[in-house]
């Protein structure tokens, strides 16, 4: 896989560990409104986005889940997959159609247990992610439920 063909988020890890992380890839297609994960159920796969969007979405008690971001092409999702419980901390629908890459979860575990240099670079990659992801969660919940929003608005 090339350079021009390895989605725009693998490409943050070392070139040898992202040929053999693409190796895991199979390539999926999914319809507008297809519920991909549910919040606190089993992270057992994981997508690098092609095309299309996904709405990462929160329960709210005593209201409508919350969206919490939008993803779109070369952008992982998932991350709970890598961390033990292993279970979704999010919830994701696609927006639109989607095509994206597909990773068994537990074979990439293994392949990062068989390497720890490569688990590292993975779990740096996947740690990236939720950073990102924790701070668009608490970005978003105080602009829905805070009585003067994040102040992120200027």
């Amino acid at each position: 896989m090339t350079t021009e063909t390895t989605p725009r988020s693998a490409r943050k890890l070392p070139a040898v560990y992202r040929g053999r992380l693409m190796s895991l890839a199979h390539e999926v297609r999914y319809p507008a409104g297809t519920r991909l994960f549910s919040e606190g159920g089993r992270a057992d796969h994981f997508w690098i986005i092609d095309s299309g969007t996904v709405a990462l979405d929160m329960r709210v008690p005593g209201r409508q889940a919350a969206v919490i971001e939008t993803l779109g092409a070369g952008e992982l999702l998932g991350c709970s997959w890598l961390y033990r419980p292993y279970t979704w901390r999010f919830g994701a629908r696609t927006t639109g159609p989607m095509c994206a890459h597909e990773f068994d979860a537990e074979a990439v575990r293994r392949m990062c247990e068989a390497d720890p240099d490569m688990g590292r670079s993975i779990a740096l990659w996947v740690g990236e992610s939720m950073v990102c992801r924790l701070g668009a969660a608490r970005t978003r919940l105080l602009d829905l439920y805070a009585p003067y929003g994040s102040g992120a608005r200027g």
